[in-house]
This record gives C-alpha cells, sequence and structure tokens, in this order.
C-alpha cells in the first residue's frame, strides 16, 4: 500500500483542488468540522486566511500540488491589479437572542453550540446535495462534545436547548447528540459505546435534508399526505448514511428507528419492546425530551420540567430503565425548570444538586402569594440544612408570561 504524498505549505499557496489532509490546531481552532477534504470552494480558503492558519498538509496524491513558479515578467506592471473581491461567507441560522447574555458559567458551551451548529449546518448541506457521509467526518462534533459534557454536564445541554425556528433543524441535532452522550455515560457505557451514541444523536433527522423546506416549516397541522412524507425521514437517513459505509449497525438502527415506541405505536417498522434495538430506545427519549423543549413553528416549547413529567407519565412510549437513567442524567427538575418552592417562590432551576435530584440549587425571583418580582433575585442551594425551603411543584411558565426565564438561568 502506496504512503500519500504529503506537504506542509503556508495558506498562501492554497488554490482550488487541493486535498487538504490536515489542518494545524484543534478542531475549535479552525473553522471547519473536518479536516480532509478537498477545496472546490474559494470561500474555503477564505475561512483558512480568515482564521488566522498560517499553515495545512495537503495530500498531493488526492488533489493538486503546490502551483509551479512563473518566471518574473519582462516588465513591472504600471499599476497593481485590483484585489479579487472577499468571497461572501454562507451565513450560520440565527441564534436565540437569549444566548447573547450568557454568563461565564456557559461561555465554553456557547462556543461549542455555535462552532456544532456551523458543523451540522455543513452537514445536511451536503446530503442536500446527495454527497455521501461518513463516521470520520462526524466524530470531531462528538468528541467535542463528550468533553463538554465531561466538563459540564448540563450547560451544553442547556445552551442547546435555546434553539429558534430557523435553527430547530440544525440545533436539534447537537442537542440530542448531547442528550445521548450524557445518558450513555449515566448508564456506565464504555467509551467506544458513548460515542456511538452521540454519533447516533447527532444523525438521527438527516433524513430531513431531503424533505422539503416548507415542510419542515410549517407553521401548521401536518396533512396526512404531508406527515406520511415526513415519516419517510428515517427510511431516507438509514439510505444516506449506507452510501459511504463507516457506519456501525448500531447507529444505523437508531436513524431508522428512533421514532419506534415501546408498545409498538411507532414507525417506520412498529417495532415493540425488546425487538426495538438500546440505541433506538435510547434516541428515542432524548429525542422527544428536546422536541418538546424546543420552540417550533405550531407550538410554544415545553417547560423541562414539565416535560419531564408528561414523558414519566406516557406509558408504554418508553423503556422505563433508561428513562430512569436520563432522569438522572439531565435532572427531575432540569436547569431552566420554572419551580413553586414549599414559602411560595417561584424559582427557576439553575444547577443540579450534587448529592440529590430533589434539592438542586434555584435562583429565587418572585413571591406568588404577592405577586411582585424580588429585587435582586438570590440564589438558594436546596440541599444546604440552612435552606429551610423545598420544591412543592413544577409551574408552567405560560401561566405566568414571565420574559426573562432563560437569562435568569443563564446568568451563571
Amino acid at each position: 500500500m502506496l504512503l500519500p504524498v504529503l506537504k506542509t505549505i503556508p495558506t498562501s499557496q492554497l488554490r482550488l483542488g487541493m486535498f487538504l489532509h490536515q489542518l494545524s490546531g484543534s478542531w475549535m481552532s479552525h473553522p471547519f468540522w473536518r479536516s480532509r477534504f478537498l477545496l472546490r470552494d474559494a470561500r474555503d480558503i477564505h475561512k483558512l486566511i480568515e482564521a488566522g492558519i498560517a499553515e495545512v498538509v495537503i495530500d498531493t496524491d488526492q488533489g493538486l500540488d503546490v502551483a509551479p513558479e512563473l518566471p518574473p515578467p519582462i516588465e513591472a506592471p504600471s499599476a497593481a491589479p485590483p484585489a479579487p473581491p472577499e468571497p461572501e461567507l454562507i451565513p450560520l441560522p440565527p441564534a436565540h437572542p437569549a444566548v447573547a447574555d450568557a454568563g461565564p458559567s456557559y461561555t465554553e458551551a456557547l462556543d461549542l453550540s455555535r462552532k456544532s451548529l456551523g458543523a451540522v449546518v455543513e452537514l445536511f448541506a451536503q446530503a442536500r446535495m446527495g454527497q455521501a457521509l461518513d463516521a470520520q467526518t462526524c466524530l470531531p462534533v462528538v468528541e467535542d462534545v463528550m468533553s463538554s459534557v465531561s466538563d459540564s454536564p448540563s450547560a451544553l445541554i442547556s445552551i442547546s436547548r435555546l434553539k429558534t425556528v430557523d435553527d430547530y433543524t440544525y440545533m436539534h441535532a447537537v442537542a440530542v447528540c448531547a442528550l445521548m452522550v450524557g445518558l450513555a455515560r449515566q448508564m456506565g457505557l464504555s467509551d467506544h459505546l458513548v460515542r456511538e451514541a452521540g454519533l447516533a444523536g447527532l444523525l438521527l433527522d438527516t433524513g430531513k435534508a431531503a424533505m422539503p423546506p416548507e415542510l419542515l416549516s410549517k407553521p401548521g397541522r401536518l396533512s396526512d399526505e404531508e406527515l406520511a412524507l415526513l415519516k419517510t425521514h428515517t427510511r431516507r437517513g438509514h439510505e444516506m448514511l449506507g452510501k459511504e459505509g463507516g457506519f456501525s449497525a448500531a447507529v444505523m438502527d437508531a436513524v431508522l428507528h428512533h421514532h419506534e415506541r415501546i408498545d409498538g405505536s411507532g414507525y417506520p417498522d412498529a417495532l415493540a419492546g425488546d425487538k426495538i434495538a438500546p440505541l433506538a430506545r435510547m434516541a428515542a427519549i432524548c429525542d422527544v425530551y428536546d422536541a418538546v423543549t424546543s420552540r417550533r413553528p405550531y407550538r410554544a416549547p415545553w417547560d423541562p420540567g414539565e416535560a419531564m413529567r408528561h414523558m414519566a407519565q406516557a406509558k408504554g412510549q418508553f423503556d422505563a430503565q433508561i428513562f430512569q437513567h436520563f432522569v438522572k442524567a439531565v435532572g427531575i427538575y432540569p436547569v431552566g425548570s420554572l419551580v413553586r418552592l414549599q414559602s411560595d417562590r417561584l424559582a427557576v432551576i439553575v444547577a443540579q444538586g450534587k448529592d440529590s435530584l430533589l434539592k438542586p440549587r434555584v435562583k429565587v425571583f418572585y413571591t406568588a402569594q404577592e405577586q411582585h418580582r424580588l429585587s435582586p433575585a438570590f440564589e438558594l442551594d436546596l440541599a444546604d440544612p440552612g435552606a429551610a425551603d423545598k420544591i412543592v411543584g413544577v409551574e408552567p411558565p405560560a401561566s405566568w408570561r414571565f420574559q426573562d426565564l432563560e437569562q435568569l438561568w443563564l446568568d451563571q
């Protein structure tokens, strides 16, 4: 087997048709979610230069070599030619306005969510154009999500819940990836299986790249024909992953069967019970949780605490044992939940308790009985023996119409 012919060159010598073999720095430091690809677009060269990357490694077996030096002109031109216009960069979908006010505890998670959003936008663009996808190009996203979830279990999951209607499909992939990683870790799975879970979460809805955009953004109820078309995204995604190879059977099965339900009421194959593979059962829980806690064209998001309660009551939908692990991973009262305390004050969850799921850290900001805001709001660790308060229930935010719940828990 012949080794590739690799050459390190300055970024200024890049030209279309070269095959990038390696970019300097970590995945987070450069503007691409993959490090090996053929340069087909001048915008990619522009991105590398803008990122301040000085050198890259090219593979001359798979692409062009450095252009040969030309002899100097006989006469210098009287005036320098005009600089070519900079290529226009493709904008990302707008971020949720609340993330602009994220506190220092969420800074790294915010940076990663933006980076991952760009990766998923590119991934869906490739799928939409019929290009083959492979596992190796997706793994950098999963690896960084694994690192983020390990360092700060709830930060990325919470940040990625703040989606606009426009970026839902892309950020949903990031959120489900993070949820799957957290769930797999809670279940005590090996790093290899945690990686598989994250990869499955990232790719669950790849098949939606083949759906008409107006179908995904329709504000009203889907017709029977539209719903039938949308349900084909599981098979389309499975077909897309099968084009290139490199994806495990478990990941591909999760993409195909993440809408199956334990009682057999799901799709596309109406599988039930143990006929649904473990990774697909995990994906079903993570997919639904993120979907119902996100703003959609046709409804407002559920409060995280409400979502957890409704899912717990959905008998026959989810694997009971895996759901218990999910509750431990995300919390009985996930970050951002609006709760009522025994003191009749309202608070939002800002962090999980270290020793008890029932005693998280909260930010108290409103007295329900007197109906007025507390100024300033204050944090209370319900695990502290001196707290003298506890959660007595979850409150539906729609009943209170607070406009700044996200800012309350993001300002950490």
